[in-house]
């Protein structure tokens, strides 16, 4: 039996917004039906610029695409300091949310928009496409490979891009009142989340940022680092930046492995994806080589991986909206403690690099 069709509205013309309205059109069980922004005339201009079906409701209001009795789930591509007050309205409205990250300022407004969730009983996700590529799943295959990668020792992850003079002037990821976590919330989020990824969501004890860190006039992050410890002895570093090269890389070391990404966030081409691993390294006899050599490892994509993230989400909402299941707790509970560690990241940058220890 084909899937569910499961009828998506956005809320919001952001540019992220014209990736995921694409992934919603590839997604085999999902569909856009309603598009909806400040104006009737942006929301008219968003669908037109985006070649959007004339089947497309087109609303002049966030509140109108959540009132339409239609729609069953909403993606919502606001500036964070939105989030909270459009979630909880989604939620109260029982449209489940897929929401872009980083999904709130702190964990305090967060667990807000997760208590409107359970109590209407909607599907909670977030946008870190990655998460859905099939390399992510051969990715975990590896890292969880007692033998091939052994006990994860470290992780360092970087993301950075080098942004223009309009962007670092106007975009709203650099005003203190539309998305005042800067840097460390659009990039550093995805260098967190990678770093948990390895460490199979298993929490740091205690994070320590690094000091430099570049702000704008405004005291909005452009650029910054941190170090996470664990109890056990792991620890990893991230550095995510709007001033530096376009850069996206992973590498986590074990105690028999080592896996290296350098386009862990956005894949190099849409179609397939690839990763290197070396495991049980060492010299060559006169030590002039190494040997083994890495393993490059290519994973084939029949979507991008925005449109699995959407397939996914849209399965889920077709088994609470048809069978009665429960919401999926995976993805919420992943949100929530890539959050913490953000949290605990910008109390130690306003802190002074103070060390801050991780709350539950």
């Amino acid at each position: 039996m084909a899937d569910t069709i499961i009828r998506f509205g956005i809320i919001g013309a952001a540019d992220i917004a014209r990736k995921v309205s694409r992934a919603i059109a590839l997604a085999p069980n999902a569909t856009l039906s309603a598009i909806g922004s400040r104006s009737l005339e942006k929301a008219s201009k968003f669908a037109s610029d985006n070649g959007f079906s004339p089947h497309v409701k087109i609303y002049g209001s966030y509140e109108a695409v959540l009132d339409d009795p239609e729609i069953d789930a909403v993606y919502v591509p606001l500036p964070t300091s939105l989030h909270l007050r459009w979630a909880v309205l989604a939620a109260e409205k029982k449209k489940h949310l897929l929401l872009e990250k980083p999904v709130a300022l702190n964990v305090a407004e967060f667990d807000k928009i997760l208590e409107a969730c359970e109590a209407n009983g909607v599907q909670f996700m977030d946008g870190t496409m990655w998460m859905h590529n099939p390399r992510t799943a051969k990715m975990k295959e590896f890292l969880f490979d007692a033998d091939k990668f052994g006990q994860l020792k470290a992780v360092n992850s970087v993301f950075s891009f080098a942004a223009d003079a309009d962007f670092l002037a106007n975009d709203i990821r650099v005003k203190p009142d539309l998305d005042g976590l800067g840097a460390l919330g659009d990039a550093g989020w995805y260098c967190i989340r990678s770093i948990l990824f390895a460490a199979n969501y298993e929490l740091p004890k205690r994070v320590i940022a690094l000091p430099n860190p570049v702000l704008n006039e405004l005291g909005v992050i452009l650029s910054c680092g941190c170090s996470l410890l664990w109890e056990d002895g792991k620890v990893a570093t991230f550095h995510c930046s709007f001033l530096s090269n376009l850069t996206m890389d992973v590498t986590a070391i074990g105690t028999n492995g080592t896996l290296h990404l350098n386009d862990f966030i956005i894949p190099y081409v849409e179609k397939e994806a690839y990763f290197s691993t070396c495991s049980k390294s060492g010299f060559t006899e006169l030590v002039t080589g190494w040997q083994p050599l890495p393993s490059k490892h290519i994973v084939p994509t029949d979507l991008p991986q925005e449109a699995h993230m959407v397939r996914e989400f849209s399965h889920l909402v077709k088994e609470i909206k048809l069978n009665g299941a429960k919401p999926e707790e995976k993805w919420p509970t992943i949100t929530r403690k890539t959050q913490l560690v953000l949290d605990a990241v910008k109390a130690s940058l306003d802190g002074g690099f103070v060390p801050v220890e991780l709350g539950h």
